[in-house]
């Protein structure tokens, strides 16, 4: 009986498996090589977030097990930088500013790129996201080379079968 009390919901395996997904993903070196993104801290979080939120646009108003997945992968993303802030040396008493500073950051980038997705397949939206967020301090953007990689891996998630993902499941396309 605890046992089953205890248990990982399936959404919750599936979320986590997408969190690990968008992680192996953004630490491709052709991001960081090709694209020029910076391997900074910040550059790094631009480029991971970007990803968690491509597998969130993916998973939007496919229905209830497609949100409760959605909401496994968010809340897997806020432990993870809630354990990255501490094991950066951040203090107790400090996690939390900084942990709502960085919730507010990534649901502004949410609404940044919704709209911007919504602007396609004009890119000029994408391209002036991506330049002041992945290359806020970066000293060259190849912004419009990065945006043309997001909107083909949100077209190749949009292709893919929503089961694969709902099974932890994501197939991105090389950089």
């Amino acid at each position: 009986m605890l046992n089953r009390l205890f248990r990982t919901r399936p959404a919750q395996a599936m979320g986590r498996a997408l969190y690990a997904s968008a992680v192996e993903q953004s630490r491709s070196p052709a991001l960081y090589d090709g694209f020029a993104a910076p391997d900074t801290v910040e550059g790094r979080f631009e480029i991971y977030t970007l990803h968690v939120v491509l597998l969130l646009d993916r998973l939007n108003g496919q229905g209830p097990q497609a949100q409760e997945t959605s909401q496994a992968l968010y809340e897997t993303y806020v432990k993870a930088l809630d354990h990255a802030l501490r094991e950066m040396g951040v203090g107790d008493l400090s996690v939390g500013k900084k942990m709502r500073r960085l919730g507010e950051a990534f649901f502004g980038r949410v609404k940044s790129y919704t709209a911007a997705f919504a602007a396609l397949p004009a890119t000029a939206d994408l391209e002036a996201l991506l330049a002041r967020t992945v290359y806020a301090d970066a000293p060259e953007s190849r912004a419009p080379a990065l945006s043309a990689y997001v909107t083909g891996q949100r077209a190749h998630l949009a292709a893919r079968p929503l089961e694969q993902l709902l099974e932890g499941q994501v197939d991105w396309k090389t950089p």
